[in-house]
């Protein structure tokens, strides 16, 4: 009997399988071409290979996820675990989105990639493929994770932030769930005991939108957006509040609005450390009068692929979105206060 540990990989294109045209860089290598860079690891694990889709991740989409989902769940028996090659410009989107839409999930799933090609000299393709599969091949892994640039970093935790570096990724809000360093895997973090199976999802609504405040944003805009999505995230100031010039049309437009059920959802633009709208009195009223949701810790990316898998789920409910929000999945939210 064969005791290697069975590895799926599902490439979906990005930098990692790019090539140089005349216009820049294209994805264009396929799955196999890609495990084709990496024949050592043969000797410790069985790797198979499908192909979702060859695309730029700027064009990554709610379905494309869907269709990652249904990959996963076709062959999740089949498996030890899964790892999902994906271009890095949307890859902390979707590593989010596939924690809510893959949940309580015993195997790992895996999102990597690489700023450069795999084909290339100097790149870090080859190295974030080995530590991904090597990652999803142990058998204390679990769960939706990103791997890139030796760092285990929880699927909701995780946001690009260098464009160009090596170390583009990096967690928020939270450590990473472990380092791998010469072939040895660091956990920092225990494993999560899951009680219920494994759940999967396909569906996501994407009737969204972050309206990221600037000083001197128009009314305007807000009663347009209002009117033309099911959901508005602000990313507002500091802590959280809504500026004294846009206070009249916000109040306006969510006494209008939010009975019909329209969700209004405050963020922060700064990345560490979350909002908390009860401090100061630009926030604490707002929240009060309508019963806001608020993102606290949440990165963005796990606050809008979180909202859409809720709205996808519960309608219309506000109160199942949010107590939905508030529970705690795959480490996307510790802090309310």
């Amino acid at each position: 009997m064969n005791s290697k540990r069975r590895i799926l990989l599902i490439a979906t294109g990005g930098t990692i399988a790019s090539q140089v045209t005349d216009h820049g860089l294209k994805p264009g290598l396929d799955a196999e071409q890609l495990l084709s860079y990496i024949p050592e690891l043969a000797d410790e694990f069985l790797i198979d290979a499908v192909q979702v889709c060859n695309i730029d991740s700027t064009n990554m989409t709610p379905e494309i996820w869907g269709q990652i989902v249904a990959a996963v769940e076709a062959k999740y028996l089949y498996y030890d675990g899964f790892v999902v090659c994906h271009g890095t410009d949307t890859m902390a989107y979707t590593s989010a989105a596939l924690s809510y839409m893959i949940q309580n999930s015993n195997k790992p799933i895996v999102v990597t990639g690489a700023q450069k090609p795999i084909n290339e000299v100097n790149t870090d393709a080859r190295q974030n493929l080995i530590d991904s599969i090597r990652y999803a091949g142990d058998p204390d892994s679990q769960g939706v994770t990103l791997v890139f640039n030796g760092n285990v970093i929880a699927g909701t935790r995780a946001r690009k932030t260098y464009a160009h570096s090596y170390n583009a990724f990096s967690s928020v809000n939270f450590p990473v769930l472990a380092v791998i360093q010469e072939k040895k895997i660091i956990r920092f973090i225990p494993q999560q005991t899951y009680t219920e199976p494994v759940h999967f999802s396909y569906r996501m609504n994407d009737s969204i939108v972050v309206l990221k405040l600037i000083p001197g944003t128009k009314p305007e805009l807000v009663e347009y957006l209002f009117q033309n999505y099911d959901c508005l995230v602000i990313e507002s100031f500091g802590v959280g509040g809504i500026p004294q010039s846009l206070q009249e049309t916000f109040y306006e437009q969510m006494e209008k609005w939010i009975s019909k059920g329209k969700l209004v959802v405050m963020a922060t633009q700064v990345a560490n450390e979350g909002s908390n709208m009860e401090i100061y009195e630009v926030g604490q009223r707002f929240k009060e009068d309508f019963h806001l949701m608020e993102a606290y810790d949440m990165t963005l990316e796990a606050t809008i692929t979180k909202l859409m898998y809720l709205m996808s789920i519960c309608g219309r409910n506000y109160t199942a979105i949010y107590d939905g929000f508030y529970k705690t999945i795959n480490y996307d939210i510790l802090s309310r206060s």
